[in-house]
Order: C-alpha cells, then structure tokens, then sequence
C-alpha cells in the first residue's frame, strides 16, 4: 500500500469560494475553540467560481420588490422543478448575508446618489434586485472573504486536491478526505468530525464553458462514488453571452455578464438583425435558457459571424454609462480585439452552471452523518434554471448555514470516526492507476481526450437533445473512459504533475458527464436548460418531478421523485 500522511482537523471545509469561506467564518463564531481547515486546490481568494462572479447579488431590499417576489421568480424560472423549501431559504437568507457582507466583512457595493444600495436589472427577474460592486462582485467579495479567515488564522491546505471521501464507523458517517498535496505528491488522509462539500460545479466537459480549467466537478464525482444521490443534473445552465475571440485563446467562453442585457443591450444576428423578439417577448431580457436556445437557432440556420457566432451590441446606449458600470466588460473586450462600447462582440452560448448536484436539507446536512454540502455542489435551489444573480447568493446563503450547523453538530461532542481502510486503499489505486503503464494507443494525448469530450457534450448533450443523441453519448462516454484508463503518465517527478492531475480531472468529468446524460435520457420532457427536441412539451406543471441519479457497482442508476409544492402550486402565486 502507498504511504500516507495522516491529520486530524475538527471541521474540514473543501473549497475556498463563497460557500466554503462563509463556512468557515461562521463555524469559527459557532465554536470558537474548534480547530478549522480549509482545503483548497489552488490558492486561498485566487481561485474558486465565486470569485468570477461578474453581474451581482439577488436580493429583495427596495420597498417595491418583496421576499415573495423573489421567491415567486425563483420558482417560475426554476420551472417549478425546484425544491420550494431550499428556494425560500434562499430569498430570505439573502437580506441577511448581504447586511452581514457590508457591514461585518466590508465589502462596498454601488450606491444610488441618495445612499441606498443600487441595484440594477438582470433577466428572467420581475424586479431589478441584483446587488452588485460595478461588473466585479465576485472579486469584492471573495478578498473580503479571504481577508476574514487569514485575519482570524483559520488552518489552511492549499494546493491541496481532495480525491475521495471517506466513510467509517457503524453508520459509515464522514470519517476524513483523502487528498493529494500537490506540491509533492504525495497522499495525505484528513481525519475529521465534520466535512463540508463546496468544490463548486464547473461544465468544463463543454467546448464553451466559462469557468477555468480547475473547475472539474471533483465534488459531485466524489459524492457520486461516496454513493450519495445527485438531482437535476440534466440542468446544465448555458450563459447566452460567452465571449467568442477564436479557438487559440482560453479567453474564448468566459462570460460577458448578464447586465449588458439587462442596460439595454441588443443580440444581433450574423447580419445585425435583432432576432430575440420573435422567441420570447422578454427579448434579451429573457431567462438563460431561453436566449441560449435561440441564439443556438440562429446559429444552427447559419446566421452567423466571422467565427460562427452571433453579436452583443451596444452602440445605441450610452457610450459613457457603458464605460462607468462595466469597465470590466469594456477592458476585457478590448484585450480581444473588440469595442463593446460602440461595435460588435461576436458571442457564443456557454456552459456556465450547474443547477444540479448533491440532495441536501435546508440546513446543509446530507445523507452521510457528518457530511454537509452548499453551493453549487448541491441541487434542488434553482429547479431547471438559475436566475443571474442567484448564485452567488446561494454560495453565501447556504454556506453560513452550513457553518453554523457544523459547529452546532460539532460542539454537541461528535466523535471521530476510524476510517475504511479499504476505501482508502482503494481511491490511492485509483489515482495511481495511471503511473507507468504505458502511453497507450492515444500516445499518452490527454488533449485528443479533452477534445472528444468536448465534442461529445457540446453536440449531444448540449443545448438541444434527443434519444439519438444521448444514446449516442452515452456509448462514446463509455468508450472514451476506457480510453482514459489504457493512457499512461510517465511516473518522474509527481511535485505539480500536472498531467497526472489532468488525467483525474477528466476521470471525474467524464464521470459527471455520465450523470448528466444518464438524468437527459430518463426525462422526457423539456424543462429551463433542459431541451428535448424529440419531447419539446413541458409537461403538466402539477406532476413535476426531479430526477436522482446514483453510482453501484460502476453503473449509474436514474429514477424520478415527484417535487413537493410545500408553499405554492402551479397556478398559485404567493403574491397579492
């Protein structure tokens, strides 16, 4: 058996975006003499999706706007596939976790000249609530954030990779995390009371995708091979602007944030026509799913541009107002070749977000004993669709939550467990498998099978689907898994092998990638993200139902559970 380092913690936290800082925040006020660790595979306030956050913060402060408000365009935009009581803890947690930002950790968001917070409009929304720091929210609150926890002197692994978790004791409660320390290698078990899974989602399997390329589903596949249940995962959330700069740049994909559309501006055709108002009277104030769809039309009917995409114009506003509330936006099209302000961006649908993920309670707890999950690990707060604006609350919503219930459960004497042995021999083999065999027929070419993926995501179980092509998919996973595992990595030097860990990061999304093909086959209908050309009806609203996936034996299990309408029901409203 490969050697490991051993380390006790009381409370582990994977993951350093909103979700996992504001745990650890909070489970240090909750029990002040708990040891705390956060484990992160990059660095600290560096890395994670929370800190890309561009557009803003959902929440209802304005006198016109409302709690039910909120929660009524959560549910409509969610396709009422969303678990109602998490939808609601999300809507009210929000005012709270916005005062707590600015008030108690400092973070500055845009005001109106008489004071008050401004918040400006996002699409799919009855209100204009999204909070926001200019174009760069999630920057303002993540160094807020990392400022906290280094101040306070919380433990912290960087450059540390969790693989796998591990069970133990009679209920096979969380017993630690297996993970690689990066910087040498080697393995390293973390023993602890409590763990909180906030790894993030991260659509990296899709040729567009917006979040960098360590984002790669570590969490859900962890949590798959855990055998815990996923829901929603058909729920791949596509942003309809992702920056198109050509295939020779990583700057390809990466979002060009929501309230462009929501100032004003305008998604043109290849020809510069404006198309959005023959699909939905919103025009491109309409929700994600619906622009995404569109655009891909539009595209699929060959009204296009230069590199196959479609324009965001806004030379009709403002010019200057343009610069003032999205300089971010303006700079960044500006290092690609583009004028935002007063030409066109060439722009693509992007993967973006992952509305499904882990089963969890409104307090974060899950089906293993001593394991919690928040943030976009977790499924069931945004249905079929998230709101923009939505998921940064729900980071920070349900992270604090998440860390005050750890440190209630800790604190109420939580033993540790003894772990599996087993299955701590076992994720070592697995991620060692690929040492010294040799390179395979690919030549050892992790990039031919990151360009399979891509292929096989982006054009079968994309934006639109069908029977052919998800079965389609579903055989070409199999097959490039295989491919996978007959790949070698040459053994030398694993201090920050990068071609090993990419080896496990594809391991994982191609697993991911199974999940979500397997849940778009078992619905047969089409919901938010999810689009079935062969089956286009919604379906009847009063019989929704969620889809749960699961991982035996090596195979993926689907079953549907119906959605419980605990505070309203399709055709109600919780408005007056």
């Amino acid at each position: 058996m490969t050697a490991f380092e051993t380390l006790e913690t009381d409370v582990l936290i994977l993951g350093s975006g909103g979700a996992g800082l504001f745990a650890a925040l909070h489970a240090a006020n909750a029990g002040p003499d708990l040891s705390i660790t956060v484990a992160v595979k990059g660095l600290l306030g560096k890395c994670g999706c929370t800190r890309m956050v561009q557009g803003g913060y959902n929440v209802a402060l304005s006198p016109g706007d409302s709690l039910e408000r909120h929660f009524m365009d959560t549910i409509e935009g969610g396709k009422w596939l969303n678990d109602q009581d998490l939808a609601w803890t999300l809507v009210t947690g929000a005012r709270e976790r916005i005062r707590e930002l600015e008030n108690e950790l400092g973070c500055f968001f845009d005001r109106n000249e008489d004071g008050t917070v401004h918040q400006k409009a996002f699409a799919g929304q009855t209100f204009d609530r999204t909070v926001h720091k200019g174009d760069l929210t999630g920057i303002e609150i993540i160094n807020r954030l990392a400022e906290q926890v280094w101040s306070r002197g919380l433990n912290r692994l960087e450059d540390h990779r969790a693989v796998e978790l591990i069970g133990g004791g009679d209920e096979n409660a969380i017993a630690g995390v297996l993970m690689i320390d990066m910087r040498s290698g080697g393995f390293l078990f973390v023993r602890a009371r409590a763990v909180l899974l906030a790894t993030g989602g991260g659509p990296t399997m899709y040729r567009y995708h917006t979040p960098s390329g360590d984002k790669t589903c570590d969490g859900m596949a962890m949590a798959l091979r855990a055998g815990l249940a996923l829901r929603d995962m058909e729920m791949v959330q596509f942003h309809p602007t992702g920056l198109l700069a050509g295939d020779e740049t990583r700057m390809t994909g990466t979002v060009l944030e929501e309230g462009l559309r929501g100032f004003g501006a305008y998604l043109l055709d290849g020809g510069g026509e404006r198309f959005m108002d023959r699909y939905d009277d919103g025009a491109e104030r309409a929700t994600r799913d619906i622009v995404s769809r569109a655009m891909f039309a539009e595209m699929r009917a060959g009204k296009v541009g230069p590199l196959g995409g479609l324009y965001l114009s806004m030379g009709h506003l403002d010019g200057a107002e343009v610069r003032r509330q999205f300089r971010g936006m303006v700079e960044r099209c500006a290092d690609c070749g583009f004028d935002l302000v007063s030409g066109r961006v060439e722009v693509v649908p992007t993967a973006h977000y992952m509305m499904g993920g882990v089963e969890f309670e409104a307090d974060c707890k899950t089906a293993v004993p001593g394991l919690f999950a928040a943030g976009e690990d977790t499924g069931g707060v945004h249905g079929a669709n998230r709101l923009g604006g939505n998921g940064v609350a729900n980071s920070t919503v349900f992270g604090g939550i998440a860390g005050d219930t750890i440190g209630a459960w800790v604190n109420a004497d939580d033993a540790l467990h003894d772990p599996d042995k087993t299955a701590i021999e076992a994720a070592i083999d697995l991620c060692r498998m690929p040492l010294g065999q040799p390179q395979g027929d690919l030549g050892g070419d992790l990039e031919a099978v990151r360009d399979r993926l891509f292929a096989i995501m982006w054009d079968d179980v994309g934006i639109v689907r069908d029977a052919a092509s998800l079965d389609r998919a579903a055989g070409d996973l199999t097959a490039l898994e295989a491919d996978l595992d007959g790949i070698g990595v040459a053994v030398g030097d694993l201090a920050y092998n990068l071609t090993w860990h990419d080896w496990m990061n594809l391991k994982n999304l191609i697993l991911v990638s199974r999940a979500i093909t397997a849940a778009a086959k078992a619905r047969v209908d089409s919901r938010g993200a999810h689009y079935r050309s062969d089956f286009p009806d919604a379906g009847a609203l009063e019989a929704s139902a969620f889809t749960r996936v699961t991982l035996k034996d090596g195979d993926l299990e689907t079953a549907a559970e119906p959605v419980k309408f605990t505070r309203v029901k399709p055709g109600e409203t919780l408005l007056d």
